[in-house]
């Protein structure tokens, strides 16, 4: 089974998140931007769900820093800045989709499954 990082700072929202992957995947959880960035250096993590404001790195910086050693690995924006400016930072930070939180089931599952089939 694919395992996913929640990069997530917030419990109810990274207890959401659990709901929605708990039938699919197996998930795990960073609370900050260098958890998520050392969490994937240490492998067994196929794609991020990255949370972008969050404390000690954000989530642009975290995924700069993956995409860095990583290019291809699949990084997910999920943030509650829905303005296309934030959509734009975060496809300037190396992620390659864009959710806005609240996020529906549908919606998530659908953007994880381009990714990882």
């Amino acid at each position: 089974m694919k395992k996913i990082l929640v990069a997530e700072d917030n419990d109810s929202n990274y207890i959401l998140m659990t709901y929605i992957l708990r039938k699919s995947y197996e998930y795990a959880r960073a609370c900050n931007g260098k958890e998520a960035v050392d969490m994937v250096e240490a492998g067994g993590i196929d794609l991020v769900l990255m949370d972008i404001k969050m404390p000690v790195m954000d989530g642009l910086e975290a995924t700069k820093a993956i995409k860095e050693k990583h290019p291809d690995f699949p990084v997910i924006a999920l943030t509650a800045n829905a303005f296309e400016s934030d959509r734009q930072l975060a496809i300037e930070a190396g992620c390659d989709d864009f959710l806005s939180k609240p996020v529906s089931s549908e919606k998530c599952l659908a953007a994880i499954a381009k990714f990882l089939g």
